[in-house]
């Protein structure tokens, strides 16, 4: 579903700083060789994940969802000298381009990518996080934040993608998928919860951000 027309998008990205070299040419792999790729985050989002991460300067990022590692790179850009970003992915056929674009950026070293079912790594890392990013199955949306909030100081931030699904946050109960009334379910927790203030920004397919305000 597209929010906006065609041309304002295109006025939209015109006006926001460019993607670099380096992930024009990740965008434009990711759309030659693997599926789904408008599970990208691109051009404008990228921009927005490298804005905050600029802002926050965090020490370490955990990212939910790493697909070709573009958003990874974005993210990078804010970290601090000797950061970490934690990325979590469950399809190791990726790998190949993802440490390739890695190893471009010059962040291989500071990128770890764990592999696997991110409900049983979460758990594992042990670690304060600033940022986190959740871009991954939409059924386990509510589970992530659980699992990531415990892990973050006062004051964290958490991105999450894709929070409103193509417009079908707006369907009638009985028409949604399963998918659907995860995001739906997400949203709601988010909205209820009063150790956080999130703002819902209609970027790409939705990015709810959240600043979490206390324990």
């Amino acid at each position: 579903m597209d929010f906006i027309s065609s041309d304002l998008a295109s006025y939209i990205e015109q006006h926001t700083s460019k993607e670099s070299e380096l992930l024009h040419q990740l965008n434009r792999e990711t759309h030659l060789k693997v599926l789904i790729p408008r599970m990208l985050s691109g051009h404008l989002q990228g921009r927005v994940l490298s804005m905050f991460s600029h802002m926050i300067k965090p020490k370490n990022i955990l990212e939910i969802g790493t697909y070709t590692g573009y958003s990874a790179i974005c993210l990078s850009e804010g970290l601090a000298v000797g950061g970490v970003i934690d990325t979590v992915d469950i399809n190791e056929e990726l790998t190949p381009i993802i440490t390739k674009y890695w190893e471009k950026a010059g962040i291989i070293d500071s990128v770890q990518l764990h592999l696997g079912n991110a409900l049983d790594i979460i758990p594992r890392l042990n670690k304060a996080y600033d940022l986190v990013f959740i871009d991954a199955d939409k059924e386990n949306y509510s589970a992530y934040y659980d699992l990531v909030f415990k892990k973050m100081p006062v004051g964290g931030i958490i991105l999450a993608d894709n929070v409103l699904w193509s417009g079908n946050v707006l369907q009638e109960p009985n028409e949604m998928t399963e998918s659907t009334k995860a995001i739906v379910d997400f949203n709601t927790k988010v909205q209820n919860d009063s150790r956080v203030e999130n703002v819902l920004m209609p970027i790409r397919d939705g990015l709810m951000v959240l600043r979490k305000i206390s324990d």
